[in-house]
């Protein structure tokens, strides 16, 4: 089940979003209509994905996902906005490192596939860094081991030699131990 919360300071335009996205039913959709109350939200609930308006009366939909990247990182952050304003969603991808830009009016079928995409890149995002502290954790381990090795080899020389022969079988040989 993927949280989707959607910010738009028109009730119309929620109302249009929700019954576009509720056929999708993997998706719980949240909406707000102020950016405060949005925030305040987050707090207390993680979202997979945050779909704002760039033009809204508090603040705009750039600073707004500024804090949303702060609050939570791994959200995936979109702007839908009918305001093309080039220089302004080169701040929103520079400073909120937004995933896209969604023109209004916007396509139905576009508007899910766009956040299909975005979900499916969150989901590899996020099983990529699971990966990497998985990997982290086991150099660490190996780490230990390859210290605890050396250190019985200082204390107990030829102890981590073993000689195998061509079966696959080892010798012991007491006299050398």
């Amino acid at each position: 089940m993927y949280r989707i919360l959607l910010v738009d300071d028109e009730e119309n335009i929620l109302k249009a979003l929700r019954r576009t996205l509720g056929r999708k039913r993997d998706w719980e959709i949240e909406t707000r209509t102020r950016a405060e109350e949005a925030l305040r939200c987050m707090r207390v609930t993680n979202f997979e994905l945050v779909l704002t308006d760039y033009r809204m009366p508090e603040m705009d939909g750039v600073q707004f996902l500024i804090q949303v990247k702060r609050l939570q990182p791994e959200a995936m952050r979109l702007i839908i906005s009918g305001y093309t304003d080039l220089e302004a969603l080169l701040g929103a991808i520079n400073e909120a490192s937004i995933y896209r830009f969604i023109s209004k009016p916007w396509n139905d079928y576009d508007l899910v596939t766009t956040l299909e995409q975005a979900l499916s890149y969150r989901d590899t995002l996020v099983e990529n860094r699971r990966l990497a502290d998985q990997v982290r954790a086991q150099r660490q381990q190996l780490d230990r081991q390859q210290t605890a090795l050396e250190e019985l080899e200082a204390r107990y020389p030829g102890i981590t030699k073993v000689d195998w022969e061509p079966d696959g079988s080892f010798y012991l040989d007491e006299n050398k131990v």
